[in-house]
């Protein structure tokens, strides 16, 4: 499936930092599918496997979902409100699962950010896929952050840098 989406190379070049930067810096990784019976996600065909390289490791986290967000899942839903809802989102579809993960997201208070170019989107009809995905990505800046991968883990590496060579007066206070 991901072969069907045309930035598919670029997203993965992105989703594969950002999920290195994520390991190395100690964030909880998640994956989440979607299964179900029909022929794109049943688990009985090879659609369903991970995609080569980003299998997951040992310690992280696994959901399986039946409708496009992440929230389908009663235990995403669950890890999410107990870890307080923040959260970065990367991954294939943006017109579906991304976008319905935002706004699910947005409607139960949890704060997303979304690394758009470590995602991209199915040409709709007669939209293009690089048109979905920017439309797409506009209507998420709506519901939670939209940011580039760079950008992501530059933010993410300064506020650690900050937490581990603070002023002596940290404690108790998070950047």
């Amino acid at each position: 499936r991901v072969l069907a989406i045309p930035e598919a190379k670029s997203a993965l070049a992105n989703c594969r930092a950002a999920l290195a930067h994520a390991r190395a810096m100690g964030f909880p990784v998640a994956y989440v599918r979607w299964i179900n019976r029909s022929s794109l996600f049943n688990a009985a065909t090879p659609f369903s496997r991970w995609i080569e390289g980003f299998e997951p490791h040992g310690v992280d986290m696994i959901f399986e979902r039946n409708r496009p967000s992440c929230y389908a899942s009663a235990d995403f839903a669950e890890v999410m409100d107990g870890g307080g809802g923040n959260f970065v989102l990367a991954g294939f579809a943006g017109e579906a699962a991304c976008l319905a993960t935002a706004i699910d997201a947005f409607h139960r208070g949890h704060e997303v950010t979304y690394l758009a170019d470590a995602s991209a989107s199915h040409a709709l009809e007669d939209t293009g896929a690089d048109d979905v995905h920017r439309v797409v990505s506009s209507i998420v800046g709506l519901y939670g952050s939209v940011s580039a991968t760079r950008a992501w883990i530059a933010d993410t590496s300064r506020r650690s840098n900050r937490r581990e060579l603070g002023d002596g007066n940290e404690h108790g206070r998070t950047t």
